[in-house]
């Protein structure tokens, strides 16, 4: 297929390092941030950016780094993205807001619209539009909840979905995502996930682990949904053993559960298909997306089986930015983007650069336990070499050395000891390889 270069008007697509990184600029602003920005508010890696396309980010020091990071998966497009610009400034000319609940507007309809189009499944479906991935999981639940009669809601070990109160109780990650914010809400109760390189089971066998666990200790009859990430994302990018998926969405119809797939991360080409779903056939009830939805601009939605969206009162759902015109907009140039290009078949492109890369990588350092994901959602995960022991300094450390070399990597996982590569699909190959060769001088540099 033919490669995309979409965004930044004039922006080089290579790695070009004028000062250290971060530079002199950037450091400035750092301390701006320092003076006014709260210190909970985190950054991977402190260079200011002015301007941002293709597979590359150009900081206010003049460098230009290649981005193997998407804003957390948030730019698979592209930055500034010839048709999501496109449409924004369209809509900027008309109006920026009106609030769909009080007069609505043709673009939300033309989302739902597109994703009853896309996500699993041919059944009826309708959406609802909101402003973040936390948002989506949290209204998913409300409408499981209703839906059912019942209040249980089920997650898995090493599970990421947001950063709300009940998000939060569902995430399992402590630090930094929990810690000192409790209590937090109840009836969420947590199984375990199919984890193939910790725990040696076969999709069916770690399937019927964590439904004898649901059986056990929730009841299928007070349980509401079962949310699930297809890949999770912040838990390591784990991909469940082949049969996992299915054999839960079997026993979830079995007992009249609500499947959620939180596809927050997972969706939207990234993975090499529409959504992670659709690598097994799984089709879910209800699905939430964010993130990739819109090239960059905040819009989150639940989509699913018409009869459960429609369970809940007029009125249950919304919220004053939810569906806003311009996010909107932007998900309809996102979606043509997708389409016009080939994103899923450029993803799976990407995919295999990766696999090739990493697993040569993973063949000369024995701290890379495994190499794994689907498409341009890929990770290696690091332990102590012979053990499945995290090695998260040696994390750190690598980050840090790619960082410092001009290529934005990012790193996840319960253990810390993950890096995960989640590239914007409209960069070259050129620059993934270039980023890629960092990345394993990265590796020697910190043996």
């Amino acid at each position: 297929m033919t490669q995309t270069l979409t965004g930044g008007p004039g922006l080089t697509q290579e790695r070009n390092l004028v000062t250290e990184v971060p530079g002199p600029r950037s450091r400035e602003r750092l301390a701006r941030k320092k003076a006014h920005v709260a210190d909970g508010v985190g950054t991977a890696l402190p260079v200011f950016v002015e301007a941002a396309g293709g597979g590359v980010l150009r900081d206010v020091d003049g460098n230009t780094l290649i981005d193997l990071g998407s804003g957390i998966a948030v730019t698979t497009v592209g930055n500034s993205a010839e048709a999501v610009v496109r449409r924004v400034r369209e809509q900027l000319d008309s109006f920026t807001h009106t609030c769909f609940m009080v007069t609505p507007y043709d673009a939300y309809v033309d989302v739902c619209e597109a994703l009853a189009e896309v996500t699993p499944g041919d059944h009826a479906k309708k959406s609802a539009l909101f402003n973040s991935g936390s948002e989506a999981v949290e209204n998913a639940v409300k409408i499981a909840r209703v839906a059912t009669g019942r209040d249980a809601v089920v997650v898995f070990d090493h599970a990421y979905h947001g950063r709300t109160n009940l998000t939060m109780a569902m995430t399992a990650k402590v630090m930094p995502y929990k810690h000192g914010f409790g209590p937090f809400a109840g009836e969420v109760y947590r199984a375990p996930m199919s984890y193939p390189l910790r725990d040696g089971l076969s999709g069916e066998q770690a399937a019927a682990r964590a439904v004898e666990v649901m059986e056990k200790q929730v009841g299928a009859d007070n349980l509401a949904c079962v949310v699930i990430e297809p890949v999770q994302g912040e838990g390591g990018f784990v991909v469940p053993a082949p049969g996992f998926l299915p054999a839960l969405a079997r026993w979830c119809r079995e007992h009249g559960v609500v499947l959620v797939a939180d596809e927050v991360q997972s969706g939207f080409c990234r993975t090499g298909d529409w959504f992670a779903c659709d690598h097994e056939g799984v089709v879910p009830d209800l699905v939430t997306t964010a993130k990739g939805i819109a090239g960059g601009l905040p819009l989150a939605a639940v989509t699913g089986r018409a009869e459960l969206m429609d369970a809940v009162h007029t009125g249950g759902l919304g919220g004053t930015y939810g569906g806003n015109p311009l996010a909107c907009a932007a998900a309809l140039g996102a979606l043509e983007e997708m389409r016009t290009h080939d994103l899923v078949g450029r993803a799976r492109e990407v995919g295999a650069i990766l696999h090739e890369r990493l697993g040569a990588l993973a063949a000369v350092h024995p701290v890379v336990a495994e190499v794994r994901g689907r498409g341009a959602m890929v990770a290696v995960e690091l332990c102590v070499p012979g053990t499945t022991e995290p090695d998260a300094a040696r994390t750190a450390a690598v980050a840090a050395a790619c960082h410092a070399a001009g290529v934005v990597v990012l790193t996840c996982g319960t253990y810390g000891n993950v890096i995960r590569v989640l590239p914007p699909l409209s960069t070259t190959d050129a620059l993934l390889h270039e980023g890629l060769d960092v990345l394993a001088e990265a590796f020697a540099a910190t043996a």
